[in-house]
């Protein structure tokens, strides 16, 4: 089934966040109003569609680090959108075929798509859940269902906190899961800033938050560093994603987002 046909409770006459990045990263389940204003950003600033692909290797550059050298076998991946490619089980049970990983969104067409997220390697395995992050124990219930909770989880939030725009309710949920899970475990994030492209990244976030989608907030890299509070921030701290232990070791241009990676310390 084509994006271009619906399935049940999917709203094409709404834009929708999981959708135009699919849009920006090439490809296809995504509709028109979706590329309209993907098109309408991209035309205020063409460094957007670098930005979604510069975003979605630095996941896989953290999925690996946890999985190939931190030793982290269990993932809950929340806001984990469309499939594409190198998802995270792909990349962590490449590393470690027995990982097992927890999908989170509360897109009805993530869902729709959600059996391709559902490939695992005989000896790992995936689950998916459809939750809302502002439901942080619905979340942790369903995900106790696959995952040990005995035993280090590594949570990733990848440009889903800026949709929390109440600064006390973001960072209340993130302690809500790191106090869930045994230390060891790890929590890496990235969202959206405006400290490269200044008062066009602003002016994206009008356009955005007046299409009729989820609103969404930037925040400093000093607010973003908060999430970390009482975490072991791994090198090279909060950074923009694209010098966050680049491939090569060359580190490209900064795009306007800034992630990181923690580490809940061992008593």
């Amino acid at each position: 089934m084509s994006a271009d046909r619906p399935g049940p409770g999917i709203d094409t006459s709404v834009p929708h966040v999981a959708r135009i990045w699919n849009y920006w990263l090439g490809g296809k389940d995504n509709y028109p109003v979706d590329r309209e204003v993907g098109d309408q950003i991209l035309g205020m600033l063409p460094d957007v569609a670098r930005l979604a692909r510069a975003s979605r290797l630095f996941l896989n550059r953290v999925v690996w680090h946890l999985a190939a050298e931190a030793g982290v076998r269990q993932f809950i991946d929340v806001g984990s959108g469309l499939p594409t490619v190198d998802n995270t089980h792909e990349v962590a049970q490449r590393a470690a075929p027995e990982s097992k990983i927890v999908y989170v969104d509360h897109d009805p067409l993530v869902l729709r798509h959600a059996r391709a997220l559902l490939t695992s390697t005989p000896e790992g395995e995936t689950a998916y859940v459809h939750a809302d992050l502002r439901d942080p124990d619905r979340i942790l219930d369903a995900a106790a269902r696959t995952l040990d909770f005995d035993r280090p989880i590594a949570f990733t939030l990848m440009g889903v906190l800026e949709f929390i725009p109440d600064d006390d309710e973001a960072y209340a949920i993130v302690r809500r899961l790191m106090d869930a899970v045994p230390p060891g475990s790890h929590f890496a994030m990235s969202d959206g800033t405006n400290v490269v492209h200044g008062e066009a990244s602003d002016r994206i976030v009008e356009v955005w938050n007046a299409s009729g989608n989820a609103p969404l907030v930037l925040r400093t890299p000093e607010q973003l560093g908060r999430f970390f509070d009482g975490l072991e921030v791994l090198e090279p701290g909060v950074v923009p994603v694209t010098h966050w232990r680049p491939d090569g070791g060359s580190e490209p241009n900064a795009v306007d987002a800034y992630g990181g990676v923690g580490r809940k310390p061992r008593d």
